[in-house]
């Protein structure tokens, strides 16, 4: 009877609860995509305001560069929509080969590129024409974040850096022939995703130290580079354009002077959406480079400030999202994007406030273009892609 009594029990004790699974969502930075379409639709206003003087004149329709950055944006976007939805890990497979194809394509652009204002910069494919610097700026971050991966710690040895160093360099040599902005930017790619790889801070810090005391000395130093013949005529002439461009006011100096002038004309809070005067036909290629000080003196102050914070916004984001990446591969295409898209912004407003030397770069998503915008979707995506990797447990 004891027996069965204690059977009873057992049976009617509760049996234990199995644990309930902890639901893993998908990450997907909204904020990210919502910034990316903000940006791209207020620089597809402001070009349609720095561009409709000079469009309505030269083709008779004043949403000419608008309606064509249009297009290219939207198709653009598309395709941001479609990688950030590829599991990141896919473009580590054609990273051999887009480093050899960048090659491949700075070598033909140099050879039988499109001259345009002096510079062999685009590659012409049938009707379709591209700048293949945009295309090397997306391959090397996705090579040297393969390459620093499979590293691992040893990246942190000096052979080993000067190594990554080494794969970028006769890029940058290629592309700086002739887009020296484009050459210092890749530059800065290597450099960012670099320090953040390895462990040793402090030949980064003599870097930025030399860096500084060539900027303090660059009269000097561009003067003594043409005496031995490093440095062309018309390099030295835009440092010293840099250094006192009011005399050479109707030669290199005047669209810096132009740009200075309608930034300075701005004010607090600009003349108005619209209402600038520096874009007929004063400033020279408004919707492009200088675009920038078009912002200025439409929307003033205010309005420069509130672009640089969206761009600071943008940056703050994809640190969000390097820190949260699955892996280090992920954690270095965000930051060599992050790289990419916080220097282009640094190096377009220094040159338009004349803070060094003009080189001729884009202000990422709102300057006038297509392959640039293109380009900046797909690292974009590959961006979002990575946040979609990281997975959120409830």
């Amino acid at each position: 009877m004891a027996g069965r009594q204690q059977v009873r029990q057992e049976e009617r004790a509760p049996q234990a609860q199995p644990r309930k699974k902890k639901r893993v969502r998908r990450f997907y930075n909204y904020s990210l995509l919502f910034t990316v379409i903000f940006v791209t639709v207020f620089g597809l206003v402001m070009i349609y305001s720095a561009s409709s003087y000079t469009a309505q004149l030269m083709y008779g329709d004043a949403g000419y560069f608008m309606k064509r950055q249009a297009l290219i944006a939207a198709g653009g976007f598309v395709v941001m929509i479609i990688v950030s939805k590829i599991n990141y890990h896919f473009f580590a497979k054609f990273a051999a080969i887009s480093y050899v194809l960048s090659y491949v394509l700075m070598i033909a652009v140099s050879l039988v590129g499109r001259v345009v204002n002096g510079k062999r910069r685009w590659l012409g494919i049938g009707p379709l024409s591209f700048q293949p610097t945009e295309f090397v700026k997306v391959a090397l971050i996705v090579t040297l974040a393969v390459v620093i991966t499979r590293m691992g710690g040893h990246i942190n040895r000096l052979k080993n850096m000067v190594l990554v160093g080494a794969m970028a360099l006769p890029l940058a040599v290629l592309v700086a022939a002739n887009n020296l902005s484009s050459g210092i930017i890749i530059c800065g790619i290597v450099f960012v995703m670099l320090f953040v790889a390895t462990k040793k801070k402090l030949i980064f810090g003599a870097c930025v130290g030399a860096a500084a005391a060539v900027y303090c000395f660059a009269g000097q130093i561009g003067h003594g580079l043409e005496a031995i013949g490093l440095l062309q005529s018309y390099q030295l002439e835009r440092i010293n354009v840099w250094l006192n461009p009011e005399a050479y006011a109707q030669e290199g100096g005047f669209q810096v002077l132009q740009g200075l002038y309608a930034i300075g004309s701005g004010g607090l809070l600009g003349k108005g959406l619209g209402e600038s005067i520096q874009k007929m036909g004063f400033l020279p290629e408004a919707q492009n480079d200088m675009i920038f000080s078009i912002i200025c003196e439409e929307l003033g102050l205010f309005g420069a400030v509130s672009v640089i914070f969206i761009f600071l916004f943008m940056i703050y984001q994809f640190m969000i999202i390097a820190n949260s990446a699955p892996d280090l591969f992920g954690a270095l295409l965000v930051v060599g994007v992050m790289g990419h898209i916080a220097i282009q912004v640094i190096l377009n407003i220094a040159v338009v406030t004349n803070s060094i030397p003009n080189t001729g770069i884009t202000l990422p998503f709102i300057s006038y273009g297509g392959t640039s915008v293109l380009f900046l979707m797909v690292e974009m995506g590959i961006v979002l892609s990575v946040s979609n990797q990281i997975r959120l447990e409830k």
